[in-house]
């Protein structure tokens, strides 16, 4: 299906939800309290270095809470905003493939269950927490809701993700695609554009390699630059190059151009905790980034997969 028309240029992943459930759906983010096998020491330690000591779940629940008190405790406030709302709850915090398959079996289960209008559940993880088990378990929920799997991949520069410290190589991504593709799942892939030292052309080069694979969904972000992270610190002391709105925006009008048409965009632009963001300050205006981008592309007269097709 084509979500496009004049004034978003790409396949909103509002119109999909619509598409696909015939309702607006509110994601509520979940901690489940699962660790990362790049923090504990099976892959390294200390994490990502762009990443929070949340594991990016800066606005998921409070993992101290149950996971029926987190999302009841979103749900009240999104429903004064979306009274018909349906829900899908999203396992954002951390890598929510990394443990024992059990456990793993007993959260999702219970998760979907925790009310009458969810119509799915969204995963976050890593590639190299993607296995067999995790693979038919993912299959075998996908059966009873639709599932959003998603993959932090980043980069696919492979110098970035060592000096990264991402603990993943390219071989683990492709490993998992091939492992996800037959669960029915939608496969759904994280970049982040802007990191040290890479280039325009860097970050074209990921949406040129991603439209080889059978992906449902992409996600797109600057680089965020947080306090006490490790990139935070290499920041402060050697600056690098970030990137200002402008060349952000530009660089994401080429990125959809070059998109496969297919591909669902779910995410143009990110936002952190204010008083935890150093750089780029522009990005906590996020509905002003959302805008400049379709201006452009309306502009350009660009619409999604114009250069891939």
């Amino acid at each position: 299906m084509n979500f496009t028309d004049k004034e978003k240029h790409y396949n909103t992943l509002t119109r999909y939800y619509q598409y696909k459930f015939n309702s607006k759906i509110a994601k509520i983010s979940l901690n489940a309290g699962f660790g990362c096998p790049n923090r504990d020491g099976t892959k390294g330690y200390g994490g990502c270095s762009f990443c929070s000591s949340k594991g990016s779940g800066d606005f998921a629940g409070d993992v101290n809470s149950t996971l029926k008190e987190q999302f009841e405790t979103i749900k009240q406030t999104l429903i004064k905003k979306w009274p018909n709302a349906k829900f899908m709850p999203y396992l954002q915090a951390f890598s929510n493939t990394y443990a024992n398959i059990d456990i793993l079996e007993k959260t999702y289960n219970t998760i979907i269950n925790l009310d009458e209008d969810i119509v799915g559940l969204g995963i976050a993880t890593r590639p190299d927490c993607i296995n067999l088990e995790v693979a038919n378990l993912i299959k075998e929920i996908n059966k009873k809701v639709p599932v959003q799997l998603e993959l932090g991949l980043q980069t696919t520069n492979e110098e970035s993700m060592k000096s990264l410290n991402l603990g993943y190589t390219l071989a683990d991504f492709e490993n998992s695609i091939n492992l996800l593709k037959d669960t029915g799942c939608d496969i759904v892939v994280h970049i982040i554009n802007g990191l040290p030292n890479e280039s325009k052309q860097d970050m074209i080069n990921n949406i040129k390699y991603l439209n080889q694979y059978p992906i449902k969904g992409i996600k797109i972000h600057s680089l965020l630059i947080i306090k006490n992270t490790k990139l935070a610190l290499d920041y402060l002391k050697e600056p690098f190059k970030i990137l200002t709105l402008n060349e952000y925006v530009d660089i994401v009008c080429e990125q959809i151009a070059n998109l496969r048409s297919d591909i669902i965009v779910h995410r143009l632009a990110a936002d952190s905790n204010v008083a935890d963001l150093i750089e780029p300050q522009w990005t906590i205006k996020k509905l002003v980034v959302q805008n400049e981008i379709d201006k452009e592309l309306r502009k350009r007269d660009l619409y999604q997969g114009d250069y891939n097709n």
